[in-house]
């Protein structure tokens, strides 16, 4: 009988684990973040005299995310950059993994992956599409700022 209490109580505690990793990651905040990026042309947060036919120049970014909302596995907020406080909408949707989140801005995608539950691996492009036909690309870590 003992060994069957046991079992059960192992089971449990597996099941209880188990549903703790399931669980839909809470993004709510703001997340702050270093990185280089891969540019052709210029935009907001990336000025200069370069043109998209020009060659590509790698810079530094400082990019700030605040997600205002979240429901379930849809997050919402707006980001900025050192150089530019665009204040830009972002639409993020966390994949069944919980690990996974793919978004879309004004202009480019977003593919982040969730590394602890106060830091992001965020991935952004963008094609030369956008008003100012700049591309760009860039992957760099970024953690939630507590305050």
């Amino acid at each position: 009988m003992r060994c069957l209490v046991f079992a059960l109580a192992l089971l449990a505690a597996a099941a209880t684990s188990a549903r703790a990793q399931d669980a839909i990651p809470d993004l709510k905040g703001t997340w702050s973040g270093k990185g280089k990026s891969i540019v052709f042309g210029t935009n907001p947060h990336h000025p200069g005299s370069q043109t998209p036919d020009d060659p590509p120049r790698v810079r530094d970014i400082e990019a700030t995310y605040v997600v205002d909302g979240q429901e379930g596995r849809l997050a919402w907020g707006r980001s900025s950059s050192t150089v530019a406080n665009t204040q830009e909408p972002f639409a993020w949707a966390i994949a069944s993994d919980n690990k996974t989140i793919l978004g879309a801005d004004r202009d480019g995608y977003f593919r982040i992956t969730l590394i602890s539950p106060d830091s992001i691996e965020k991935c952004y492009t963008h094609n030369g599409t956008s008003p100012n036909h700049s591309i760009v690309a860039t992957c760099h870590v970024m953690n939630r700022v507590r305050r």
